[in-house]
């Protein structure tokens, strides 16, 4: 009975997965992300409505290959030698800022016994889907553009910082211990990135290139099996595996040969987008509680507080940090763009939940807010963005890469202004 239960749930989702994007097509004109549609169709046909979705363990498992690939994906895209200088510099400033006010904000609610834990709400609000942002950078041609950059430094300080909180803070009960795993864990990732940086053979170069064309696809068995070591490195150390997929990652990038850049990415890309990752975003919302906001109207009503809170905590501090660098239209399209969130929500929810630190209300609305979030934020953002300015129409050369951080074609709306320290800019 499992069984068929498990094909029918699995024959559904890949029904869900197909209809996906072709709902987004129907839809173009809007430019809805195809993200958005896996969950809904998850929310309709899981069991909160319809019920032909069940939660089996096969099911379960491929969703977490899912995330695990989705994370994977955006360590790929993490190309470090191009975010260098300014985009990681007020990147970085901008998510401290970002955390400073989600704590408070999270203070707050739990002074008003709104929530539980300001731990909790506090790096839920600092997070930025990065793995959501990927696909559609790419599919509007954004990713190699100096406003891409921006948004992908953004994505990376918002993915990344709130992963090594989230192992520190909310995985063990001792952070002293926590922190020297991760540690542990760092220094055999800057290892494994040394030797990434070293030429390869030869000859181990011609063998892997001899393989992609058969059906061996050692590159790609190559890369599974990175994933998989660094997923397992990250879980016996005591650490949260998303730490150890976006690491793999990043060292997946630096060890691929150049000349198989383009076929490995679109073998990896096919994996990821055309089977793991929409698998993972049904499942997410095949376990959307409906009902909880169906027949709680204080579960509602917390919903838009927390979607105005992504905005407000995550958005606000891009129209300082990145004063001078981008336009005003081109911050705001920035801010928005980086409020958008959901997979590390959905995590750190599962963590409050199971600890007993956050309330199935707020989770529920958290949740929530997150998936509003990915659907009106993008939108939002790429309607507001100004594909005339300077800084979006950048060669993938001019100032972002170098060490300098110089962005001599940037405007603000008085016109051209000097370059400046980013330090300054956030003060």
């Amino acid at each position: 009975m499992e069984s068929g239960s498990t094909a029918l749930s699995l024959l559904v989702v890949a029904a869900a997965a197909a209809l996906a994007p072709l709902l987004a097509e129907l839809l173009r004109k809007a430019r809805i992300p195809t993200v958005l549609f896996e969950l809904l169709l998850g929310i309709v046909l899981g069991p909160y409505v319809l019920g032909w979705i069940e939660s089996t363990p096969f099911i379960e498992s491929l969703s977490l290959l899912g995330l695990a690939f989705l994370m994977l994906l955006a360590g790929y895209e993490t190309d470090l030698k191009s975010l260098k200088g300014e985009p990681l510099t007020r990147a970085s400033i901008a998510w401290l800022v970002t955390l400073a006010l989600g704590l408070g904000a999270g203070a707050l609610l739990m002074y008003t016994d709104f929530v539980l834990s300001e731990l909790l709400i506090g790096l839920c609000l600092t997070t930025t889907a990065l793995g959501v942002l990927v696909p559609m950078m790419h599919d509007r041609g954004q990713s190699d553009t100096t406003f891409g950059r921006f948004v992908m430094g953004a994505g990376t300080a918002g993915e990344f910082a709130p992963i090594i909180a989230v192992t520190i803070l909310l995985t063990g009960d001792q952070p002293f211990r926590e922190v020297l795993l991760l540690a542990a864990f760092i220094v055999v990732a800057v290892v494994g990135a040394l030797l990434a940086a070293r030429p390869q053979p030869p000859g181990w170069v011609a063998l892997l290139q001899k393989h992609l064309h058969t059906s061996s696809q050692l590159p790609v068995r190559l890369a599974v099996l990175l994933l998989s070591a660094m997923v397992y490195l990250a879980s016996e150390l005591g650490l949260d595996t998303i730490l150890g997929a976006f690491t793999a990652g990043v060292l997946l990038r630096m060890l691929r040969p150049p000349a198989q850049a383009d076929e490995l990415d679109s073998r990896l890309e096919g994996i990821g987008f055309g089977f793991l990752v929409p698998l993972f975003f049904i499942v997410s919302g095949m376990h959307f509680d409906v009902d909880a906001l169906r027949n709680d109207p204080a579960t509602l009503l917390r919903v838009p507080i927390f979607f105005v809170l992504f905005l407000v905590v995550r958005g606000a501090p891009v129209l300082l940090v990145y004063r001078r660098v981008l336009s005003v239209r081109n911050r705001a399209a920035l801010g928005l763009l980086q409020s958008t969130c959901l997979p590390l929500v959905v995590v750190i929810t599962g963590i409050g939940i199971e600890t007993g630190r956050m309330r199935s209300s707020n989770a529920t609305a958290l949740v929530a807010a997150a998936m509003l979030s990915v659907l009106v934020f993008p939108l939002a953002g790429f309607a507001l963005m100004d594909e005339s300015s300077d800084d979006v129409e950048a060669d993938a050369g001019v100032g972002v890469g170098s060490d300098a951080g110089s962005f001599e074609g940037a405007t603000d709306s008085q016109g051209p202004q000097p370059p400046m320290d980013p330090a300054a800019d956030a003060l």
